[in-house]
């Protein structure tokens, strides 16, 4: 059994410290085989930020994948915005800016959907749509085939239309078809997990709220996803859809941060399970 942690839009700079230091108690409880930072890590893109940032994510203790959101590029400061936008974020978090994982049960993608010309929108090119779907052919039929952004590629209300990824019509049917499992994202800061049907093979948007910021929406908490992917019985799974399964399930949780309990604690469950592709004769 695989565990990941999917965590997003933490916007250091108007994190809760209680919230904080209850996502921190969940991480060790829970022990993560990876994080996922789905970006928008920071506020307003300070050092002081993603200085405060690095540190908690150094807390977690488990391998982390991030990826930068529309928020981690400078907006105020316009000489740095332009000439070197990533400067800050690879100081705090690296230089690779499209980061890959891969283990024997996962495979996860990151994509870089900010652009320093756009405020908030963000967007992807047809070359990010083949390096992704090449990765995705390649992998093991036991690995669970994750991409993440951080704009949505799919929303449940017609309010979040406006932030879709630009390149959303391309990319999802691309990755769909290259054996996409998970397209998990942040930004509009609302949980859901959604079935894309018509495809041959999945996939399912996989959404986190925000994780430890003040910025949330109106009656919605505090939000991160734990994913367990592994082998279980057989038998019928959430959004499966008909689907030909592979034997193995994939378990996301949504986990709320509850005032009263001061601790983030499991709100709804959605089993899928993923399909492989039948041999043919």
């Amino acid at each position: 059994m695989s565990v990941l942690l999917q965590i997003s839009d933490t916007h250091f700079g108007t994190e809760q410290p209680q919230v904080v230091e209850a996502l921190v108690t969940l991480a060790a409880r829970q022990r993560p085989d990876m994080v996922v930072l789905s970006g928008d890590i920071t506020q307003r893109a300070r050092p002081a930020q993603f200085c405060a940032a690095k540190a908690f994510v150094e807390r977690l203790d488990a391998p982390v994948l991030a990826i930068p959101g529309n928020h981690d590029i400078a907006l105020f400061d316009l000489w740095a915005r332009l000439t070197r936008p990533y400067a800050r974020y690879t100081t705090a978090f690296g230089t690779e800016l499209e980061p890959v994982h891969a283990t024997q049960d996962l495979l996860v993608v990151g994509v870089n959907t900010t652009r320093p010309w756009r405020h908030k929108n963000g967007e992807v090119s047809t070359a990010q749509i083949d390096r992704v779907a090449k990765l995705l052919r390649a992998a093991s039929p036991a690995q669970l085939r994750v991409v993440v952004v951080h704009q949505p590629l799919a929303v449940t209300e017609t309010c979040d239309q406006t932030n879709l990824l630009r390149g959303h019509d391309d990319a999802v049917p691309t990755w769909a078809a290259a054996g996409a499992d998970l397209l998990m994202g942040g930004h509009i800061h609302l949980p859901y997990t959604l079935a894309l049907p018509g495809w041959a093979r999945g996939p399912w948007v996989v959404q986190a709220g925000t994780a430890v910021s003040s910025r949330t929406r109106p009656g919605v908490p505090n939000s991160v996803n734990i994913l367990r992917w592994g082998d279980t019985p057989g038998g019928q799974h959430q959004l499966s859809q008909g689907r030909q399964g592979s034997g193995r399930s994939c378990r996301i949780e949504q986990w709320d941060f509850a005032y009263e309990a001061q601790a983030f604690v499991c709100a709804g469950v959605t089993e899928v399970q993923p399909e492989r592709p039948t041999a043919q004769g």
